[in-house]
């Protein structure tokens, strides 16, 4: 072995440390961002088909008699004299 094998060698345990935390630090930055790529995509996807599921689904109307309330507001708003 060649003494600049040797050198190279050396160099490469004294930083292995360092190079395998740098490595985890770069998978874990991967793995959050792609998880948070996935969530939402995930949460794109539910939405739309949510949003399309409402868009189809007939509305109903409910007609309320307001007759009393008004008769009752007009009663209140005629002062005796």
């Amino acid at each position: 072995m060649s003494q600049q094998k040797v050198d190279q060698y050396k160099k490469e345990k004294y930083n292995r440390k360092k190079q395998l935390q740098k490595e985890k630090r770069q998978r874990l930055l991967y793995s959050i961002t792609g998880g948070i790529a996935v969530i939402a995509i995930v949460g794109w996807i539910g939405y739309s088909v949510y949003a399309r599921i409402e868009a189809n689904r007939p509305v109903s109307y409910t007609e309320v008699n307001m007759e009393a309330v008004n008769d009752y507001l007009n009663a209140l708003n005629e002062t005796p004299e």
